[in-house]
């Protein structure tokens, strides 16, 4: 674990480093590949009529951009979710949001005439907030406690229900599972930058909550009456940093769809090396998101090649023995 202060900072220098390595990787990396000088000639004199900057610039380039922002929202949404349900095995996937989120993009786009990520972040928002909010009742117990076991059970439930109602209104509306068919596996391709600006304030709004509430998200390590006893109000607290957990997931589906197991493992790899302290453990969770889903998604190019393989296909093939580890290691 990096202890000092000055080997925290150049883990975060070594992280920061890691993400431009894999986001070079991912612009220079795929079925063509492409030199070094070339990214760089496209990026400082764009040429429309070459084939290697039409594909930089077009294809390569918005796909790395939205990659590293998805990896890294949904890896410090983990980080907010495990510190306020107290649940290591807690993650917007799991917990049944990324499948909420989803289930009401899948409703816009088969009865309502939306088309565009863009439109599709109301709908994922408020699925994200249905979703949550079932969760947290359903994990309750009669007095009004949460119970790690309950939270787990119920988003493993919330997340079946989301997830059988989609199938069940794309298999009616065939035309409309074609248009949405690589959201439900994940995928950061056909994306151009363009779809990302609609959804700016929603990353700038939870960004700057994270920045106020981190030393309060480090007061919920403790128990309620003792955060209680330090003067601040748990509820409201985790309130704040459910809207930034909402937020981030939300926005993170209308962008790239069901990507799983990011939120899981990421916060724990940032806590083995930072430790639990929310200022060192929030910016390590975005740099090694980011690098995480940049990496699976240049992997997800050569699996089946020429062909690509949605990215959360990826993920989950890495995630699955994680969450299985974790859960035996609970148990334990």
């Amino acid at each position: 674990m990096l202890n000092h202060r000055a080997s925290r900072i150049a883990g975060l220098l070594l992280g920061l480093a890691l993400v431009s390595a894999s986001f070079a990787a991912s612009v220079m990396l795929g079925t063509t590949d492409i030199a070094p000088s070339t990214f760089i000639q496209a990026l400082m004199h764009y040429d429309p009529t070459r084939v290697a900057h039409i594909i930089i610039v077009t294809e390569r380039l918005p796909r790395a951009v939205i990659a590293a922002l998805v990896g890294a929202s949904l890896a410090i949404a983990g980080a907010l979710m495990q510190t306020m349900t107290r649940n290591p095995l807690a993650s917007p996937g799991i917990l049944g949001i990324n499948a909420g989120a989803m289930f009401f993009v899948v409703i816009a786009v088969s009865l309502l005439p939306l088309h565009t990520p863009a439109e599709y972040v109301w709908a994922a928002l408020l699925g994200a907030v249905v979703a949550a909010s079932l969760v947290a009742m359903l994990s309750r117990g009669r007095h009004g406690e949460l119970s790690s076991l309950r939270v787990v059970l119920a988003g493993v439930a919330v997340t079946a229900m989301f997830v059988s109602f989609s199938q069940g209104l794309l298999i009616v509306d065939q035309q409309s599972f074609e248009s949405v068919l690589y959201w439900l596996a994940g995928s950061v391709s056909g994306r151009e930058l363009s779809v990302v600006i609609p959804l700016l304030p929603f990353f700038g709004i939870a960004l700057l909550l994270c920045m106020l509430l981190v030393r309060h998200a480090n007061a919920l390590m403790l128990d309620d009456d003792m955060v209680k006893g330090l003067g601040m109000r748990a509820g409201t607290i985790k309130l704040l940093l459910g809207l930034v957990v909402i937020l981030l997931a939300g926005s993170s589906v209308a962008l790239a769809g069901m990507i799983g197991f990011v939120g899981l493992i990421v916060p724990h790899m940032a806590r083995g090396l930072f430790g639990v302290d929310h200022r060192w453990l929030l910016p390590a969770c975005a740099l090694l998101g980011a690098s995480l889903l940049l990496l699976a998604d240049v992997a997800s190019r050569f699996l089946m090649p020429p062909q690509d393989v949605p990215v959360g296909v990826m993920t989950a093939l890495i995630g699955t023995p994680f969450f299985i580890y974790l859960a035996r290691r609970k148990r334990a």
